[in-house]
């Protein structure tokens, strides 16, 4: 084998470039050339079991494979047969859920199975494959696993390369900012503060190790979950080979099976964890702005859109409400009274969120500083020096969050501003980020839940544990009301305690592109709850791109505009006519469809369904829905394909099969085809799923404005059976852990004489409002009567030929009748 003598820096290039390489020498001056030879797994000559637990090994390198359920199987490597401890971030708690399992041997294979999924262990060389219940392999090692022993660092780069076939599709990773298809593209995992990023640029803010590969209509999923610094590779190098590794760390790896992507994806949450139920209110549009200061700048905000009468929930308050950047503390000169103020804008309906950044300001007469030095909570070099570095406030420390000691810390140090009234916080600059520097040295230490490493290890989680300690912190703090908290660094599992937005996007029609891929990929990994900052962080949108920006942001999971400091300002009527009424005509559209969302982020916190689908997820056998991007779904019965480029009058929408309902017109559309939809500045494509019961409130200028007297239940016609799904509860309560809460499952069935519509409830909780008001959509007929549970109920038709009727919110069924 040929070996090739390169300098370090050369080297620790090529090991993040060039994967395949047999050999690698390393130039290090202290030592001389050492070199660093990879490692491949041998033969396996032995297999042991330990409860779900099986052991396979060469003689000194040892796999682990666990059964975790019947379509989880995690797979572990132990170059020299010393596992690391158990522990994860992302996986906080390993449960085995599968009941029957077993190992089989043969003269070729060891085979651990599930009712669901094998996992082949060949004998010849150490290949790990995976195939389906019905013998169709799905996965298999392009190479046996392997390393390469990190002389700098100490420790292992660890490697994993599988076939890649001819058709295989990726999706996943996370927001990268490329095509929807991951397919053909090498990425990596390194939260980075990437400031205006372009497209195709990696890496950006968050590390999602978790991918799902597609091919011959079957799906299945890797997670990676190893948080150092980490590279995939989707048939970039080998067209014929998708591989993952790390640059130090465990190869430790969960195959998960479909054989549908939204079954990877719920089998993904069951590891990782979904969303909490967020408060009503942090679904509404909200509004924020680097930075909105002084207090009179504030309300003359919040005045503007009670003015102009467009929705809104939130304010936010960027860095300058503190003083001199100091987290926790309050610039008085320009809030001279925070309390009063957001006493009086809660009293309008607004909710204030303030952001926190990780770095805190050196400087004695700081109390935050001087109990963080004092209790030694602040991050420490090699040689036990405080990591320092410049941010916001100049010369800062920075708490580690891995320690749980610290995190308990800092989540207590929301108390003040709590008390305050402020409802929510952001969570930024903390990938982490450091001016000049990028982000810490390589040898910062960091306690990480007694299992200690390098930053190395941390940095991808540093973010993630930032949001943890706030989000935990003010759930203590806040009693029984949720807390909203929002993030812009994260790792795996992050979901479970924040959502997240795209980052410094650009106002421009491109970004508008990406921010529609980006969202649609990271709710398919694991993070449903996000958003762009609608019209674009840096630059200058006009007025087309904005209201383009605000109507793709009304079926986003979070809704939110931001921009920079030094923009013109861009709220939902900085543009003028006709902008403005359309901004407003959207945002109260979101507003009428909170019901919907609300019952759709339930779907995905109890089930594990993402809220915005691609349409590959609706229909993955169909090879060409593998490279759509601009359609997605808004939970599963509404379609959305905003419109994405200037003055665009018309544009092609790709409907799944079925049937389906133009929102706007009523006019019924056959799915399994492109359609050409009219696209003046004051629409964009919806349609909605034949048999959908889409639930809507009356327009309010904020959550709770108005007491609901009534729900609107729009039911479109189908003549096959669709469910539906409302959720109620309070909206700002953890009551629903307690089962305090209302399920209600809608299934409307039709035939070409009767429509019928049943309802079933599930949980303690009652609503204040006492009827429904159904308004029928699509009859193919026209009706002579409706019966309400067998009694006789008045209905009108009015002149799009909807019939409505009012009949209580407890009915069992309804029929309605030719």
């Amino acid at each position: 084998m040929e070996e090739n003598i390169v300098n370090q820096e050369l080297l620790a290039n090529r090991l993040i470039e060039e994967e395949e390489e047999e050999f690698h020498h390393l130039n290090n001056p202290a030592d001389g050339i050492k070199p660093i030879i990879k490692k491949y797994l041998g033969v396996p000559n032995r297999a042991d079991q330990l409860e779900n637990k099986f052991y396979f090994t060469d003689g000194d390198a040892k796999v682990e494979v666990t059964v975790v359920t019947d379509e989880i199987i995690r797979v572990r490597l132990a170059p020299h047969g010393v596992f690391l401890e158990e522990f994860s971030y992302a996986v906080p708690k390993l449960e085995q859920k599968a009941i029957v399992f077993a190992l089989h041997e043969d003269e070729s294979e060891f085979r651990v199975s599930t009712n669901v999924v094998n996992c082949h262990i060949r004998k010849d060389d150490f290949f790990i494959s995976f195939s389906d219940s019905q013998n169709h392999i799905t996965s298999t090692d392009a190479v046996p696993m392997h390393w390469e022993e990190n002389v700098k660092f100490g420790g292992y780069y660890v490697y994993c390369t599988k076939t890649c076939h001819k058709e295989e599709s990726f999706f996943g990773l996370g927001d990268k900012p490329t095509e929807l298809n991951l397919r053909g593209k090498r990425l990596k995992n390194w939260n980075t503060d990437a400031y205006s990023f372009a497209w195709n640029q990696d890496p950006l803010y968050r590390s999602i190790p978790f991918y799902i590969s597609l091919n011959e209509g079957i799906a299945h999923g890797i997670f990676f979950d190893n948080t150092f610094k980490a590279h995939f590779d989707f048939g970039a190098e080998d067209t014929t080979k998708t591989s993952f590794w790390a640059d130090g760390g465990e190869l430790q790896y969960y195959y998960i099976h479909g054989p549908h992507m939204m079954d990877v994806v719920k089998s993904y949450h069951l590891l990782t964890g979904t969303h909490p139920m967020p408060p009503l209110w942090a679904l509404g549009y909200h509004q924020c702005r680097w930075s909105y200061y002084p207090e009179a700048k504030v309300r003359k905000i919040a005045n503007g859109f009670r003015e102009n009468k467009i929705p809104c929930d939130g304010i936010y308050l960027d860095i300058d409400y503190m003083d001199g950047y100091r987290c926790f503390t309050w610039n008085r000169k320009y809030f001279p009274d925070p309390k009063k103020m957001i006493k009086e804008l809660a009293a309008d309906g607004f909710k204030t969120v303030v952001i926190i950044d990780p770095g805190i300001r050196v400087d004695d007469n700081y109390a935050v500083f001087k109990e963080g030095k004092e209790k030694k909570y602040f991050c420490r070099r090699c040689d036990d020096y405080f990591m320092e570095g410049h941010v916001w406030p100049g010369r800062c420390q920075f708490p580690d969050y891995t320690n749980p000691e610290v995190r308990e810390w800092w989540g207590g140090l929301f108390d003040e501003l709590v008390q305050l009234g402020v409802a929510g916080v952001w969570n930024d600059m903390n990938e982490p980020a450091v001016f000049g520097a990028g982000t810490f040295p390589d040898d910062v230490r960091h306690q990480y839940d007694g299992f200690r490493g390098s930053h190395r290890k941390a940095h991808n989680v540093y973010g993630m544990q930032m949001v943890r300690a706030t989000y935990e912190g003010l759930r203590k703090l806040m009693k029984n009301k949720r807390p909203f908290t929002i993030t812009r660094a994260g790792y795996s599992g992050v979901q479970r305690y924040s959502s997240v937005w795209t980052g410094d996007n650009v106002a421009s029609w491109e970004h508008l592109k990406l921010g529609n891929i980006q969202m649609q990929r990271l709710s398919t990994s694991g993070i449903s709850f996000c958003g762009t900052d609608i019209g674009g962080f840096s630059g200058e949108p006009d007025g087309e791109l904005f209201t383009r920006w605000i109507q793709m942001g009304t079926f986003s999971p979070f809704m939110r505009a931001h921009s920079a400091g030094d923009t013109k300002e861009r709220e939902p009527w900085s543009f003028g006519a006709p902008f403005t009424n359309i901004n407003r005509k959207f945002i109260e559209l979101r507003y009428r469809m909170l019901p919907y969302l609300y019952s759709t982020f339930w779907e995905h916190h109890r089930y594990g369904f993402p809220i915005l689908r691609s349409v590959v997820m609706q229909e993955q056998d169909e090879i060409s829905n593998h490279f759509r991007q601009d359609e997605f779904t808004y939970g599963d019965k509404i379609l959305i394909c905003p419109v994405l480029e200037p003055g665009q009058q018309s544009r092609k929408v790709y409907l799944p099969k079925g049937k389906w309902f133009n929102f706007w017109t009523y006019e019924m559309v056959d799915g399994g085809q492109e359609v050409t939809v009219p696209t003046p500045l004051e629409t964009i494509p919806v349609f909605v799923k034949a048999g959908s019961v889409i639930p809507e409130y009356p327009v309010m200028q904020y959550v709770g404005e108005k007491e609901i007297e009534e729900v609107k239940l729009n039911i479109y016609y189908s003549n096959y059976e669709v469910n539906s799904f409302l959720f109620e509860d309070y909206g700002e309560t953890f009551a629903y852990e307690q089962d305090i809460y209302l399920e209600k499952k809608f299934v409307v069935s039709g035939k070409s004489t009767v429509l019928t519509v049943q309802q079933t409830m599930e949980g303690l909780y009652t609503p204040r409002y006492e009827s429904y008001h159904f308004n029928i959509i699509g009859l193919p007929f026209a009706p002579t009567k409706i019966l309400a549970d067998g009694k006789d109920v008045p209905y009108s038709i009015d002149e799009n030929k909807c019939v409505e009727f009012k009949f209580t919110k407890n009915f069992k069924q309804i029929e309605i009748v030719k």
